[in-house]
C-alpha cells in the first residue's frame, strides 16, 4: 500500500485506472475509509485514473497527536498528490469532511485542480456544541457509542428499512475509525468557517445536496453554490451519504459534470 508522509505522518492512498487518463481524486466523510467510494468506483475506472486517500486519522492513515484544521487536510490533498506523481490539474470530488477539503483547496490552490465537486458540505458546519459533546462521547466510549445513531443521520429511513444489509460496509468503516482519529477530526470540522474564501473561489464547481440530509441540509447546500460564482447544483433524494444511499444518480451527475471540465 503506498503512503504520502507529511511532517512524519503517514496518509494511505490507492491510485487506479489508466495512467494517460485525466486524474480525479475522492476526499471521504468523516468516519469513513476510501472504501466509501466503492460503489462509484466501477464506472470511474472506465474514464479516470482515480486517486483515493484515507484523511488523517482514518483508515489505513496515521493519527495526529496535535489539533489540525481543515487547511491541514487541504495539504494533506497536496502531499498525497506529489507523492503519486500527478503534475498535472486533477478533477476533485469530496463529501461532507472532503467537501470541506476541497472548499479550502478551490480557494488556495486552484491551480493543481481542474474542477471541484462538493457534495453533501458546507462551508461552515455547527453548532460547536454538537462536536463537542461528539468529541466527548468517543474519547470516553468509544465509536459504538454513536454509529447508530450516525447511521440514522446518513441514510433515510427508507433506506434503513430496505437495504439495512448493504450498509454493513459502512457501519463496518465507522466502527473501524479510531475514536482519537475521528474527534481530531470533529475538532476540525468544528472549527471551519470557510465562508468568507467562497467569493474568491472561480474554479468549476458542482454542489450536491440531499433533500433529506439533516447534517448539512439543503438550504446550506444552495448557500454554498450561490456563494460561489457560477456554481452548479444538484439535489438527490438522498440523506447525507448521498453517493452511497443514491450511487446511480450521484455517479451521473459527478461524471457529468467534471466531463465538461
Amino acid at each position: 500500500m503506498p503512503y504520502a508522509t507529511i511532517d512524519g505522518l503517514s496518509l494511505h492512498y490507492t491510485l487506479e485506472g489508466d495512467p494517460q487518463a485525466p486524474v480525479l481524486v475522492l476526499s471521504n466523510s468523516l468516519g469513513t475509509s476510501l472504501g466509501m467510494w466503492d460503489p462509484q468506483m466501477p464506472a470511474l475506472l472506465r474514464r479516470y485514473r482515480v486517486l483515493r486517500y484515507d484523511t488523517r486519522g482514518h483508515g489505513h492513515s496515521g493519527i495526529a497527536q496535535a489539533p489540525f484544521g481543515i487547511d491541514t487536510l487541504g495539504r494533506d490533498v497536496l502531499a498525497v498528490l506529489e507523492h503519486a506523481g500527478i503534475a498535472t490539474p486533477a478533477h476533485f470530488c469530496g463529501l461532507s469532511m472532503g467537501g470541506m477539503t476541497g472548499i479550502w483547496l478551490a480557494a488556495h490552490h486552484p491551480g493543481r485542480f481542474r474542477s471541484f465537486v462538493l457534495a453533501n458540505t458546507a462551508a461552515m458546519i455547527g453548532p460547536a456544541s454538537v462536536w463537542d459533546n461528539r468529541i466527548a462521547t468517543v474519547r470516553r466510549d468509544g465509536m459504538a457509542a454513536i454509529v447508530d445513531a450516525v447511521l440514522q443521520r446518513w441514510f433515510t429511513q427508507r433506506t434503513l428499512d430496505h437495504q439495512g444489509d448493504g450498509l454493513v460496509a459502512v457501519r463496518a468503516m465507522l466502527q473501524r475509525t479510531d475514536p482519537h482519529g475521528y474527534a481530531g477530526n470533529c475538532a476540525a470540522i468544528r472549527d471551519a468557517d470557510l465562508r468568507a474564501s467562497l467569493q474568491g473561489i472561480r474554479a468549476p464547481v458542482l454542489v450536491i445536496a440531499g433533500k433529506h440530509d439533516a447534517a448539512t441540509t439543503p438550504a446550506q447546500g444552495r448557500a454554498l453554490a450561490e456563494g460561489i460564482k457560477g456554481a452548479h447544483y444538484v439535489e438527490l433524494d438522498a440523506a447525507h451519504l448521498s453517493n452511497w444511499e443514491r450511487p446511480a444518480e450521484f455517479t451521473a451527475a459527478l461524471l457529468d459534470f467534471i466531463e465538461r471540465h
